[in-house]
């Protein structure tokens, strides 16, 4: 595992999105095929987003040989609804770049079938060529999508109940209500992230440093789901200073260290 650990969130979400552009340049012009980025919705992930936009602006990147796939999206909520995920992603993200639209891939909390389409889900990733980076957030209790705590470490995409912690904490985007936060999910499961050939979870905030002192310093368990990237051969955690605060100075320093050392 490796950890980046930068002064506070701008500087985090700008180290993630150079990342991720010098991935999707290499893999156009070195293998002549799309990018298949997974992507997160939260406050985690706004500023990559914004400086994706800023890059893409500026001309220094296209997003037409890259293909998406969303990790979740609320059940029941109209995908207009200022809230939905797919109402995020193009708010942020989507209508800002130059991806065409067939090559995004949100799934649909209105389906009439809801578990054919997480299975449909799961097809396309592998239709796609499997996914080449899946850029995450992580909750307060350390769940990565909405693999809450007690899920299983092999999951796949499917129908997932929200814990009340997660209600409770997404409730700030309901103006405060509980009642108007869905109680369900469709979600990407545990192990579909995992198949993804790179993984970087963007970890900022005091709020989250417990999670992240669990991640990394914990051992594996399905209680803090997004603890698994610890067995992932090319796992990248982006946190902020802020985030670090629980973690053992020394644990901070090795990391630190070794992003800093010269060969």
């Amino acid at each position: 595992m490796r950890i980046i650990i930068k002064k506070d969130q701008t500087q985090a979400g700008e180290w993630t999105a150079a990342y991720i552009i010098e991935k999707i340049r290499k893999t156009n012009s070195e293998k002549n095929r799309p990018f298949v980025l997974g992507l997160p919705t939260g406050s985690s992930p706004i500023p990559v987003y914004r400086e994706l936009v800023k890059r893409h602006q500026a001309g220094d990147i296209s997003f037409k040989n890259v293909i998406t796939f969303n990790m979740d999206e609320y059940v029941g909520l109209p995908q207009d609804h200022t809230e939905s995920y797919h109402y995020f992603m193009f708010d942020n993200l989507f209508n800002h770049i130059d991806i065409p639209p067939e090559n995004i891939n949100i799934l649909n909390g209105n389906a009439k079938d809801l578990q054919q389409e997480c299975e449909d889900y799961e097809k396309k990733i592998v239709d796609a060529g499997g996914i080449d980076l899946f850029l995450g957030g992580i909750g307060p209790d350390g769940h990565i999508a909405f693999n809450e705590p007690g899920s299983s470490l092999a999951s796949r995409t499917r129908i997932k109940t929200l814990t009340y912690d997660t209600v409770l904490a997404n409730s700030r985007f309901f103006n405060g209500d509980l009642a108007k936060v869905p109680r369900m999910a469709l979600t990407v499961g545990v192990g579909t992230v995992m198949d993804a050939r790179e993984v970087v979870l963007i970890v900022t905030g005091f709020n989250k440093a417990r999670a992240l002192k669990e991640v990394v310093e914990g051992g594996i368990s399905h209680m803090w789901t997004a603890s698994i990237l610890q067995m992932h051969p090319k796992g990248i955690i982006v946190c902020d200073e802020s985030a670090t605060m629980e973690m053992q100075m020394e644990t901070v320093k090795y990391f630190s260290n070794l992003e800093n050392s010269q060969f």
